[in-house]
């Protein structure tokens, strides 16, 4: 029942693994400074936000209907990014491209919160697993897409057409018709009071993932030494490790969701804080790695604890929209500390966001 879902969620990751190896490309095909693509950039968290609050609305109930339509729209912004041939153009159809992608963020989330709760399986662990899995193929995977002449157009395009065919797979997806009743009763206080519990909860976990994502490469080549070939592997290690995590806790038999806060918390705190920290290439590396290990299965825990929660799909919905923050906060953090602090010590900053883990599981976690 799974497996449909899985496919998804890895192609929405071979895309941003790509897009991450186009962006050089890009630049350069448009003729951008570094400013005029920041600003473009920018245009995805503006597009996403909303969106992930209006396909919440109209997911429930029909998540997979809703998820197969917010795919083919994903994948027809990813091959429209391809036709734009200005600054402003480019910031237009990243827009499209944040919405569309927020609104699949959240469709794909209550698709897999509907399919767990029918099927009695765990779900929330693998699906999120595919998405580092893909990142990292494909970004090594576009970067010989270039050495082979192809440009960014096409393939963004080839991208569309690989995410269309994977959101075919959805048809087969068995899932009950209607709106599913709410296993029991929950009033407007308790899911606001639980949204913004596990949103803030995960908030913190993809605040210190994006830090990661961004800012890793910079500093092993600024402050480590390493070669360019060296720090580009951060990422990569990262997210190698959330998926070894996230395939861990799969394997094995159901983990409280209190040890998974302290085990996040403590073990994500003090990665991060090693890889700032850590005087050497090898102790940041390791400090990426067990940030990632240790981090890696929170999130879809938490979601699947608010699927199992709220079977009408609202806690989901509110849980994904929130802790999207994360991300949009997290360069801003950094930029903000790094200019006080230094970016290793700005980096090291981040394991504090571990302490409200830690302090959930003191407290009792949910």
């Amino acid at each position: 029942m799974g497996l449909p879902l899985i496919a998804v969620c890895a192609v929405w990751g071979v895309f941003w693994g790509s897009w991450s190896a186009l962006l050089p490309a890009v630049k350069l095909e448009l003729g951008l400074s570094a400013s005029d693509l920041g600003l473009a950039l920018s245009a995805v968290p503006v597009g996403a936000l909303p969106a992930m609050a209006l396909a919440g609305r109209l997911a429930r109930g029909r998540e997979r209907a809703a998820l197969l339509g917010f795919t083919v729209l994903f994948a027809l912004s990813v091959a429209g990014i391809g036709l734009a041939g200005t600054a402003w153009q480019l910031a237009l159809a990243l827009l499209l491209v944040g919405a569309s992608s927020g609104a699949l963020d959240i469709a794909l989330n209550l698709a897999t919160g509907r399919a767990e709760r029918e099927s009695g399986r765990r779900l929330f662990q693998p699906v999120h697993a595919a998405f580092p899995v893909a990142v990292i193929a494909a970004a090594p995977a576009t970067g010989l897409a270039r050495s082979l002449g192809l440009g960014a157009g096409t393939v963004l395009v080839a991208i569309g057409l690989i995410v269309i065919a994977a959101s075919l797979t959805l048809l087969a997806l068995p899932m009950g018709r209607g709106l599913p009743a709410t296993s029991s009763p929950i009033d407007r206080r308790s899911l606001v009071g639980a949204a913004l519990l596990l949103g803030t909860l995960a908030a913190c976990v993809l605040t210190i993932e994006n830090a990661v994502e961004q800012w890793s490469v910079l500093l092993l080549e600024e402050h480590r030494g390493a070669t360019p070939l060296t720090a580009s592997a951060a990422p990569a290690v990262y997210m190698a490790a959330l998926t070894v995590g996230r395939l861990t806790v799969q394997a094995l038999p159901r983990m409280p969701l209190r040890t998974l806060h302290l085990v996040a918390g403590v073990g994500g705190g003090a990665g991060i804080a090693l890889a700032g920290l850590g005087g050497s290439v090898p102790l940041s590396m390791a400090g990426f790695a067990m940030t990632g290990l240790a981090l890696g299965p929170m999130v879809p825990a938490l979601l699947s604890r608010a699927a199992a929660d709220d079977a009408g799909g609202t806690l989901v919905w509110s849980v994904s929209t929130i802790s999207y923050t994360g991300f949009v906060v997290s360069p801003l953090l950094v930029a903000g500390l790094s200019g006080w602090l230094g970016l290793p010590v700005a980096l090291a900053a981040l394991g504090l966001l571990g302490l409200p883990l830690v302090g959930r599981f003191m407290l009792r976690g949910p």
